[in-house]
Parts: structure tokens; sequence; C-alpha cells
């Protein structure tokens, strides 16, 4: 489910909103840091400023779930999403995937601003990951048939593992990854418990389901095999004990 068979070219192609998204993570991060642009400016203007948006800033909503502090913060969220974005985006398609990644991370901040103070300020994209794992959440909850069992309980593991780490780590918007967990549950739920049973295709022609057979480790280089080890080590470590 986490290693990815694809070659980058197929990968931009399978998962393109995942992709995108990654994509601006990095380009706000650079404009943050490169010595020849008011690197202060995106900040400024696009942070999560609970005051500024009282006060009619409503953008600010959105604009911090694609905005990182720094390079850990930038490199660990991107890799969580590599790691689990794709296979909901498979499973949803691309309009439904933006939809639950980016009403996860408004309802995260919103709930920032009504339950955090004022001079509260926050980026970066934990809140629509959380979503993610809330969304996986309700797949086991109400579509058990859509996951295998042994990954049913590696999602719900490193959930509740999340969850635990977020009030053991200091300066983490608690707030933001409950209720963007628990909003991507609730999108879930709603979707998923339909009684007409709404159906998801995927888009890679060998795999209609998480349980179905793929490729197996020995058809894979070992030299994916290793990317896709560091990357998923190091998600996992900085996603929970960042």
């Amino acid at each position: 489910m986490f290693i990815r068979t694809e070659s980058f070219k197929q990968f931009l192609r399978y998962y393109p909103v995942v992709s995108i998204i990654v994509f601006i993570h990095i380009v706000l991060y650079l404009l943050t840091i490169l010595p020849f642009l008011p690197n202060t400016w995106l900040f400024e203007h696009f942070a999560g400023v609970n005051l500024y948006i009282v006060e009619g800033e409503y953008w600010r909503l959105i604009t911090p779930i694609f905005m990182h502090s720094g390079f850990s913060h930038v490199l660990f969220n991107s890799f969580s999403l590599i790691l689990f974005g794709p296979a909901l985006e498979q499973i949803l398609g691309k309009g439904k995937f933006i939809f639950v990644y980016a009403a996860s991370g408004v309802a995260a901040n919103v709930a920032t601003l009504l339950l955090e103070p004022l001079t509260y300020i926050h980026v970066g994209s934990s809140g629509a990951i959380f979503g993610l794992f809330g969304f996986f959440a309700a797949i086991i909850m109400f579509r058990k048939d859509m996951i295998s069992y042994a990954n049913s309980q590696l999602i719900l593991t490193i959930a509740i593992i999340s969850v635990f780490m977020t009030f053991l780590q200091p300066n983490i918007n608690v707030v933001a990854h409950l209720f963007g967990l628990l909003a991507g549950f609730l999108i879930g739920a709603g979707i998923l418990s339909n009684k007409k049973r709404p159906a998801f295709s995927f888009n890679r022609p060998y795999s209609n389901r998480f349980g179905n057979q793929r490729p197996s480790l020995k058809e894979i280089a070992p030299s994916k095999l290793l990317l896709w080890g560091v990357i998923i080590i190091l998600a996992l470590v900085g996603f929970l004990f960042r």
C-alpha cells in the first residue's frame, strides 16, 4: 500500500493532485528562504493569524495548509502526503480527493480560530494530512471490503500513535490535528455510509482494491525499494516524533 512501484513520471501521471500539492509546498518554502526575495512577506500575508482572520482576511483559513516554517517541517509533511495520499487519490479521484484534503485542512484552521487565542499563529498541512487518516478510518469502519486487514491495522496504528504524539510534542497545533482527523472521518462517513454504496475505482490496471495482487517486492528494483524505505521511515519518524 505504501511502497510505490511507479517511476517518477508514472507517479506524476497517476497522482497529479498529490504531486501538485508537494510542488506547492516546495515552491512556497523556497520563496521563504531564498536570500534575494522578501522572505517574510509570505508569512506576513498568508500564515494563519487568528487576529487577522477575524478582521476579514479569510484566505488565511486556506493558505496556511500549504506553508511550512522550516526544512524539516516541509520535508516531513511532504513525505507524509506522498506516503498516505496516493491511495486515497486513486480511490476518490482528483476532485473528491481535493475536497477531502482541503476541507479537512480548513476545518482544522477554523477550529484553531475558534479555540486558540487571537494571537495564535500557525502554518502547516498536518491538519489536512490528519484528515486523510480520518478518511481511512471511515473506510475501515464503513467499507472494510476496500482495504485489507493488515493495511487497516497499520493505518489505525499510525493514526493512534499520531494522535498520542500530538499531545507529547512541543509547538504542535493540537486543535488542528484533532479536528482535521475528525473532519476527514465525518466526510468519509458521509460518503461511504451512503446506502447506495458509491463506487470507487482505481486508475492503475493491476489493482482495484488494496488487498488485490500487485507486483511482488522481488520484481521491484532494489534502488526503488531503498528509496521508498527511506521515505517511509522519514515520513513516519518526522510526522510522529517531530
